[in-house]
C-alpha cells in the first residue's frame, strides 16, 4: 500500500488541468467531536476511474458530497477543472453541478412516469424548462437525447414503460442515462450496487467503466466490494483513522491488501 502521511506536499494545481482537485479538505460534524476526516488531498486526472473505499463510518459518501457541495466541508478547497467551486453560490454552483452527474444508491426517480421522462429530467441541470418535465411536451431534440442515453446503457426499448415497472437493476441504469442526459464531464456514484443482486451489480459497474472508457469520463465512485474497486477503478482512494490512507493504482493493489483499510 502507499500510505499518504499528512496529506500531498505539493498542493498546486496539477498542470493539464486536472477533473477534480481537492486540497486540504476537513469534516467535523459536531463540536469537540474528531473530524470524520482532515487534510484529505488529491488529483483526478481527466477520464480516470477511482474508487473510494473504506470501512463503515470512514467518511466515503461524506467525502463524495462535499465534492460536490452537497455536504459543506469546514476547511480546505475543491476544483473542477481549473474552477474553484468551493465558495460559490446561488446559480454558479449550480452550474458548477451541472458539470457532475450523480448516481445515488436510491435511483431516485419518479416511479409513475415513463422511463423516458426520468431521463428528460435530467436535462434540468442544464435549462429549467417545464418542457422536460413529461416526454409527451419535451422539443424532438431531447427526446432523440434522451433515447440515445437510454441506448448507451442498453435500456432503449423500456423507454416507454413506467419506471416502477423495472428490476433494481434496471432504474440504477435508468439513473445513469439521466446522469448522462446532463453531457457531463464527471460521474459520481454513491455505491451505486449496494441495493442490488451480485449479477445486476457486475452489469452496472460494467455500464459505469464502459461509459469512462468510451466517452473520455471521469468516475469516482464509493464502494464496499473491492473486487468491484480493482476491475473497474483505475486507482483507489482509502479513508482510515481520520485520513486519506490509501492512494494507489489499483494495478499494484491486492483483494489481500486492500482489506486492511477495514481494520
Amino acid at each position: 500500500m502507499t500510505s499518504i502521511n499528512g496529506g500531498v506536499a505539493n498542493h498546486a494545481i496539477p498542470t493539464g488541468e486536472p477533473a477534480l482537485v481537492v486540497q486540504d479538505l476537513s469534516k467535523t460534524y459536531r463540536a469537540g467531536e474528531p473530524p470524520v476526516w482532515s487534510n484529505v488531498s488529491f488529483s483526478v486526472p481527466r477520464g480516470q476511474r477511482v474508487a473510494i473505499i473504506g470501512g463503515n463510518g470512514a467518511g466515503k459518501s461524506t467525502l463524495l458530497r462535499c465534492c460536490m457541495r452537497l455536504v459543506e466541508p469546514d476547511a480546505g478547497e475543491v476544483y473542477f477543472g481549473a474552477h474553484k467551486i468551493t465558495g460559490l453560490r446561488g446559480r454558479a454552483l449550480s452550474r458548477a453541478r451541472a458539470q457532475v452527474g450523480f448516481v445515488f444508491q436510491k435511483h431516485n426517480l419518479v416511479h409513475r412516469l415513463s422511463v423516458l421522462t426520468n431521463v428528460l429530467h435530467g436535462g434540468l441541470a442544464q435549462r429549467r424548462s417545464p418542457r422536460l418535465w413529461f416526454q409527451s411536451v419535451a422539443p424532438a431534440t431531447d427526446r432523440r437525447k434522451a433515447l440515445s442515453c437510454l441506448a448507451q446503457v442498453n435500456l432503449a426499448p423500456l423507454c416507454g414503460r413506467r419506471t416502477d415497472e423495472l428490476s433494481g437493476g434496471q432504474s440504477q441504469r435508468v439513473a445513469i442515462a439521466r446522469a448522462l442526459m446532463q453531457q457531463p464531464t464527471m460521474i459520481f456514484a454513491d455505491e451505486p450496487v449496494a441495493s442490488l443482486d451480485p449479477q445486476a451489480g457486475e452489469d452496472v459497474m460494467q455500464v459505469f467503466s464502459d461509459l469512462a472508457q468510451a466517452q473520455g469520463l471521469t468516475l469516482v465512485f464509493v464502494t464496499h466490494h473491492l473486487e468491484h474497486a480493482l476491475r473497474y477503478a483505475d486507482r483507489v482512494l482509502g479513508l482510515q483513522g481520520g485520513r486519506l490512507a490509501l492512494d494507489a493504482p489499483t494495478a499494484n493493489q491486492s483483494i489481500a491488501g486492500l482489506r486492511g483499510m477495514y481494520a
